[in-house]
């Protein structure tokens, strides 16, 4: 990343001076006020400076398609040159045309482009052609992402991006019909599977500010295909109507055992077969993901594997140790998210002049609102839980999709009280964590992330539970704020119980870096901010946030 010159000025220059220079971009504020322990105004508008600037940072686009192109969790071709795939589907020739009026000749000669093969599976790891500018998450994640482009477009729109909002719909509307569905991200290897569907969402979070009903009507057939693939199977289950996560694919995910390995070289399906030859396991039959007679992880670890990574929460004792049993689950998550792509389908319908359609949309929604509220409720916990759909029963395990029914607007009055009555579970100094359980994965305790604080959030307002929704954004942003300062960048994850990025022994499942930039991080700070009242905004500058009850 950029990073800004750093220039101490206290007792040099006025603060109105100070501002304007941080304006500027060429200096950064001071790293302590007087008081130790609290921020200066300067230092908050730094940080919502950095994030500003840092939208066009992380953009890529088809002018700069040879730094898109690289992948820093592989390595490129043996003449230096990384691969880029165009679907079968789009002219090749026009591509290249196009590509070769917006790019110099020597950022052309930098990259391969290839047609996308019929077996997909078979083709080489490489960047997905895609027509439209894009926000990328940042660090090791330079390619368009699924989940994540929801929560960067929450930022872009209250930063008044709406050009570049929108190209990341089109993105996704080129990709569902070019590429099949939205994918976890646009290269060959995230082919078969998506990620959490905030499709309509984005939609109307762009029409929201620009009405275009031509444009809303365009999006339709996108909306409707992209809603078969999570409702039809593999995704859909018979039994209960609902639907689950599950990656196309087979064997071991090839970005794991390319980048995710840890300080000895080993990569996390290394970690995961000596945990599981060490390590009593009680939650699935073990045998089902792990033979120990020749001590290796079966087909269906490596499904369970994959369909988590779809899920986005990876990795997580949430649907057992590593969320191997996933498939068996229907995750209250994306049930929650589908209820809402029901109803905003049914907006989007209906402002299209489809009233009869809109109305099966609507009859869809109530349907799996009655479905979740009926198998994922848990009223002697007072929590969302998952549903396993194979045993007919919930698991209970305390995690922070808990929330999502809050978000959703599923949950009935007095369900959301109970979920709020349970705060305390997931609240600690720095925001929320995940889960209850230290199981040593990156989604378990005590780590939180930017989507959760931000649904979480959302789902407490929305209810009226304005005190906690305060308290938690005023914990987790002075959290990113007070290691902005130590750091001169924002990151992917947290400690919220220890306040810190630093992640330590603790994480020993998944990725252990902790990535720069980063997308989702900038607009979850940006979006909680901009929703606290005014006059709470100002205990954000506390760096020790202020607690919890």
């Amino acid at each position: 990343m950029k990073q800004a010159r750093t220039r101490t000025l206290r007792g040099v220059a006025s603060a109105p001076l100070v501002l304007a220079l941080l304006f500027a971009g060429l200096v950064r504020a001071p790293a302590q006020d007087a008081g130790g322990r609290r921020a200066t105004a300067a230092q908050l508008e730094s940080t919502r400076e950095y994030i500003r600037r840092n939208w066009r940072t992380l953009t890529r686009s088809n002018r700069g398609l040879a730094a898109a192109a690289i992948d820093p969790k592989f390595r490129p071709d043996a003449d230096g040159r990384w691969p880029v795939y165009v679907a079968r589907t789009e002219n090749l020739r026009e591509v290249e045309r196009d590509l070769r009026a917006q790019m110099t000749a020597s950022d052309f000669a930098r990259v391969e482009l290839r047609a996308l093969p019929a077996n997909a599976g078979s083709a080489a790891p490489g960047l997905l052609y895609l027509p439209r500018p894009y926000v990328v998450p940042g660090g090791r994640f330079n390619e368009m992402y699924g989940w994540d482009s929801y929560f960067i477009q929450t930022g872009l729109l209250r930063d008044g991006e709406l050009e570049l909002a929108r190209d990341m719909v089109e993105n996704f509307l080129y990709e569902i019909e070019r590429y099949g569905q939205i994918l976890n991200a646009n290269r060959t290897y995230y082919l078969t599977r998506s990620q959490p569907p905030f499709l309509t969402r984005m939609i109307l979070g762009v029409y929201e500010r620009r009405p275009d009903r031509a444009w809303l009507r365009r999006t339709l057939p996108a909306v409707e295909k992209y809603y078969r693939y999570w409702t039809e199977a593999p995704h859909l289950t018979p039994e209960t109507g609902l639907s689950r996560y599950y990656d196309l694919g087979e064997g071991p995910a090839p970005e794991v055992v390319s980048a995710e390995r840890d300080a000895e070289g080993r990569t996390h399906y290394d970690r995961v077969r000596e945990f599981y030859r060490t390590q009593q396991v009680t939650d699935y039959d073990v045998g089902e993901f792990y033979d120990r007679a020749t001590g290796e992880l079966t087909p269906a670890f490596y499904k369970g594997d994959r369909s988590m990574r779809e899920s986005g929460f990876d990795p997580s004792n949430r649907f057992g140790p590593f969320s191997a049993d996933i498939t068996s689950y229907n995750p209250v998550c994306l049930n929650s998210l589908l209820y809402v792509y029901e109803r905003d389908a049914a907006r989007i319908t209906r402002l299209a002049g489809r009233a009869r359609d809109a109305r099966a949309w609507d009859e869809r929604a109530a349907a799996r609102r009655e479905r979740v509220n009926r198998l994922m409720w848990d009223g002697r916990d007072g929590l969302y839980d998952d549903y396993n759909f194979e045993k007919r029963e919930m698991r209970r395990y305390p995690f922070a999709a808990t929330f999502y029914p809050l978000w959703a607007g599923i949950a009935t009055r007095e369900q959301a009280a109970r979920v709020a009555a349970n705060l305390h579970l997931f609240e600690r100094a720095g925001g929320l964590q995940t889960s209850t359980n230290p199981s040593g994965s990156q989604w378990d305790a005590p780590f939180g992330w930017a989507p959760v604080q931000l649904i979480a959030v959302e789902g407490l307002r929305r209810y009226g539970y304005r005190q906690e929704a305060d308290r938690v954004s005023i914990n987790f942003l002075s959290l990113v704020l007070k290691d902005f300062i130590a750091h001169n960048t924002i990151v992917e994850k947290y400690d919220v119980a220890a306040r810190t990025s630093s992640l330590g022994a603790g994480l020993r499942f998944g990725y252990g870096s902790n990535e720069i930039g980063f997308g989702w991080t900038n607009a979850a700070f940006t979006e909680l901010y901009s929703q606290l009242p005014a006059g709470q905004r100002a205990k954000v500058l506390g760096l020790d946030g202020v607690g919890v009850p």
